[in-house]
């Protein structure tokens, strides 16, 4: 079951609880800290399983026209049986509601870690296509690859 998710503690809650289970993508602990602090600022959806959260979704506002998928976790036990793609089929139904334009999200470019190909190939199979890779942002040993989707 996917849920919009108001409460901010419960927002904590689950996204601590999905972070600190993912190391491959979550391991820098400053990083992890800001996202779950963040969280409760950011239109959020929640994957339940047998009424326990095993993922998030969160979504802000980045300009007028455009919202961004700002953090996102299922655990790893639950990869590849649709509720990531459940949850970003919500998110996108809501924003589009909203009168958002474009959708972008940033991610470390193919091929340069595995556990992030995987980030990649899940986010084209959503229908996001490559903008650009800039490497000021978070350096050269992690060049951001930035994907679009244009939402009407």
């Amino acid at each position: 079951m996917i849920q919009k998710i108001t409460d901010n503690n419960k927002k904590k809650e689950i996204t601590r609880k999905v972070l600190e289970a993912l190391p491959e993508w979550f391991e820098v602990e400053q990083s992890r800290e800001q996202y779950i602090a963040d969280s409760v600022k950011f239109e959020y959806f929640a994957a339940f399983v047998d009424d326990r959260p095993v993922g998030f979704m969160c979504l802000k506002q980045t300009g007028k026209e455009t919202v961004e998928l700002a953090v996102t976790g299922v655990l790893k036990q639950y990869h590849r049986m649709g509720l990531g793609r459940q949850m970003f089929e919500l998110a996108k139904k809501t924003v589009i509601e909203q009168g958002y334009s474009f959708m972008q999200v940033k991610t470390v470019k193919m091929g340069v870690y595995d556990s992030y190909d995987k980030t990649n190939r899940f986010y084209l199979s959503l229908g996001f296509k490559e903008l650009e890779v800039i490497e000021c942002i978070w350096g050269k040993e992690n060049p951001c690859q930035i994907y679009v989707m244009a939402l009407q």
